[in-house]
C-alpha cells in the first residue's frame, strides 16, 4: 500500500494545489473571446465595403439613367414624350442595377428677348443590390 503523500511537504514548503489547470482554461477562455470579437469585427467590415461598393454602383446607374435621359429630351426636341421610365443595366460594372426615370416640364416662361424657355427637371433614382445589401441614390438634373 502506498503511504499518503503530506499536502505540504516539508516544514516551510509552500502548498501545491494545482494551479495549472485554472490558468490553463483561463487563458483559453480569453483568447476564445477575442477570437470571436476578431471574427465579428472582420464581417462587419466586410459588409461595410460591400454596402459602400453597392452605394457606388447605384450613384453610376443614377449618374447613366440622367444622361440617357437629358440626351432623349434634347433630341426629342425639349419633350418629355415617349420618355422611358426605367433602364435595366445588363452588362459591365452596372449589371443587375436599375435606374428609374421620371421627367417634367414648366410652361414655357416668357422671358423678353427670346422665344420662350421652359426648364425641364430629369430625376433618375439608381438602385443596386438587394435585401440588406440594397442601395440607392438619386440624380437630379434641370436642363433650359
Amino acid at each position: 500500500m502506498c503511504p499518503d503523500r503530506p499536502t505540504t511537504g516539508h516544514p516551510g514548503a509552500p502548498l501545491q494545489r494545482g494551479f495549472g489547470l485554472p490558468l490553463a482554461l483561463f487563458m483559453i477562455t480569453v483568447l476564445a473571446f477575442l477570437v470571436v470579437g476578431m471574427a465579428q469585427q472582420q464581417r462587419a467590415s466586410g459588409q461595410s465595403v460591400s454596402l459602400q461598393l453597392q452605394s457606388q454602383r447605384a450613384f453610376f446607374a443614377a449618374e447613366s439613367g440622367a444622361q440617357l435621359a437629358l440626351a432623349k429630351v434634347l433630341a426629342d426636341e425639349l419633350s418629355c414624350a415617349g420618355f422611358p421610365t426605367e433602364l435595366d443595366f445588363t452588362i459591365g460594372a452596372l449589371k443587375e442595377c436599375k435606374a428609374l426615370l421620371s421627367c417634367s416640364a414648366t410652361d414655357p416662361l416668357t422671358i423678353p428677348g427670346s422665344g420662350g424657355n421652359q426648364v425641364f427637371t430629369l430625376i433618375s433614382s439608381g438602385e443596386c443590390g438587394a435585401g440588406n445589401e440594397l442601395a440607392s441614390r438619386t440624380v437630379e438634373v434641370r436642363v433650359r
